[in-house]
């Protein structure tokens, strides 16, 4: 009795979660404030805006999208403040993230069924 149920549990198929995955490329939003480039340059390019960005950009794709992997930091890119030569506004270009969200219909019941 006890190896039939072992042999039960062990060959029931286990559903593995799959998932949908996407590539995205975007660039971030630069500060509204402008400082000397060596200073906005390091603000932009720091892990914790890439790792901002990338979440809203993985978000923006709709329900359930979440960041797998940071692929690109993308490069620097600095705008001049108006008529001030040595103040700029740097932000992230080419940002590279890949997305990903969980597969309809392949974790848990799907509506209508059970």
């Amino acid at each position: 009795m006890l190896s039939l149920l072992l042999t039960m549990l062990i060959n029931t198929p286990l559903q593995a979660t799959e998932y949908i995955y996407r590539d995205l490329m975007a660039n971030s939003l630069a500060p509204a404030h402008c400082d000397a480039e060596p200073k906005a340059r390091d603000a932009a390019a720091k892990p914790y805006n890439i790792e901002r960005f990338s979440k809203k950009f993985c978000q923006t794709q709709g329900y359930g999208w979440h960041v797998e992997e940071i692929k690109t930091a993308g490069n620097t890119v600095c705008d001049s403040c108006g008529n001030q030569a040595d103040l700029k506004r740097c932000h992230q270009e080419d940002i590279v993230v890949s997305c990903k969200r969980i597969k309809p219909g392949t974790v848990g019941m799907l509506p209508g069924k059970g």
